[in-house]
């Protein structure tokens, strides 16, 4: 297939006999969508990495810029074909993100205060609020349904002390997003959406000092701490008009696919579609979110983690999917510049997924300064300088960049 955009300026056209260590690989003789690199343009570090190239490319780029490597920008590979399961095509987005946006703030603010309820009730004891969560879920399927950008970059504004509350709501969004990704009916969204909504139920029936613990658990602790998927089976199955996909959910999305998991140790098909794809998400957004133990990592870290545990710990075909599902960079990502400056990506350019459209927020120095919107893919055709390159990403809140005020202004977030 033919490159889809032109080679950065300045950069210099080898054959693959011709790369060497140290390069840095900007653009291939094939789209990057078809290769097996997840991140596009890397400085090859391992002579593996010409020979990745060499089964897929004839020719590359190679710039004068070197980007330095970093964890934030890892090479990852995807040899593996697309999830065969995932064949039905994503549906249609109905709106613009901007349109959706504003119904979007509500959703989510109302949709924190019911999970707040939910919880508390869990806390309680049985039965769960379920026509909170029943509502929950289906505003959640329906703005996603409508547009799924505008929900999915309000769910990367974080509270740590809010973890579990957002942590639950987030999963259900991310949840029904990934499962619209996959094609799923929209019957089954409100069941993947209500599964990610209840999947920690049962961490509000653990004792507060091991749930709040800011430091490593013992392993008395920790055995209390993987109790809850039991508790939470044991809620839902209290609980009148649960899905019992939704009740094995909450059961076994601590299951992995080589046994290691918990409470059961079951394997491969052992654990249900449904579990699987709970699991993938939980890690993901656990991951890129600040914990009482641990702080956010950005995304690509996540998604490398996902990527060399595929086939271990989480289902190859469903991992793959999602890492296409959440992209390089997804709206809402803080990123940092070869030059310096500090930006907010505001949307992906379909044909350049690696260059997305950003707003700058500050200079070189990293000292606050007017926001200047940048369109990155004007790179590949020579009308911006090599130096807008993305060299690493961050987590929000670094260098006093917080989502949530930009939420404030207004600001809205999209693919495409």
């Amino acid at each position: 297939m033919p490159t889809q955009h032109q080679p950065l300026k300045n950069s210099t056209k080898l054959t693959i006999d011709e790369l060497r260590l140290g390069m840095f690989v900007s653009e291939l003789d094939c789209d990057w969508l078809v290769t097996p690199f997840l991140l596009q343009g890397f400085e090859i570090e391992k002579l593996e990495q010409i020979e990745i190239l060499r089964a897929h490319c004839k020719h590359v780029w190679v710039t004068t810029k070197t980007i330095p490597a970093s964890p934030a920008n890892p090479l990852l590979t995807l040899s593996e074909a697309a999830p065969k399961k995932a064949s039905t095509p994503t549906q249609a987005i109905s709106i613009s993100a901007e349109q959706e946006h504003r119904q979007a703030r509500g959703i989510y603010t109302a949709s924190k205060l019911a999970t707040h309820t939910i919880l508390t009730s869990a806390a309680s004891g049985p039965p769960l609020k379920i026509p909170d969560a029943d509502a929950t879920v289906h505003h959640c399927v329906q703005s996603i349904l409508r547009n799924p950008d505008a929900l999915l970059w309000m769910s990367k504004i974080r509270n740590k002390d809010e973890y579990t509350a957002e942590h639950c709501l987030n999963v259900c969004i991310l949840a029904i997003a990934f499962g619209r990704h996959l094609g799923l009916a929209e019957q089954e969204l409100y069941k993947v959406g209500t599964a990610g909504l209840l999947h920690d139920v049962g961490k509000m029936r653990v004792a507060p000092s091991v749930l709040n613990k800011p430091s490593q658990l013992t392993p008395k602790e920790f055995k209390a701490m993987s109790a809850h998927v039991v508790h939470g089976r044991n809620l839902l199955q209290q609980t009148p008009d649960i899905a019992k996909e939704v009740i094995d959910a909450a059961h076994s999305h601590h299951e992995r696919i080589d046994g290691t998991g918990y409470p059961r140790k079951l394997k491969g098909e052992d654990i249900s579609y449904l579990s699987k794809i709970i699991s993938i998400v939980d890690t993901y957004d656990a991951i890129t979110s600040h914990r009482c133990y641990a702080t956010a990592r950005p995304t690509t870290e996540a998604l490398k983690i996902l990527y060399e545990q595929r086939g271990k710990q989480f289902d190859t075909e469903l991992t793959l999917a999602f890492i296409k599902f959440i992209g390089l960079y997804p709206p809402g990502t803080i990123v940092e510049l070869v030059n310096g400056r500090l930006g907010l990506v505001l949307a992906t350019n379909e044909q350049t997924k690696h260059l997305p459209k950003i707003i700058c927020v500050t200079d070189s120095q990293k000292e606050a300064c007017k926001h200047e919107f940048i369109d990155l893919s004007l790179i590949s055709r020579g009308e911006l300088t090599e130096d807008h390159l993305i060299k690493q990403l961050h987590v929000d809140g670094s260098f006093g960049i917080h989502l949530h005020a930009f939420k404030a202004k207004g600001l809205s977030f999209a693919i495409g």
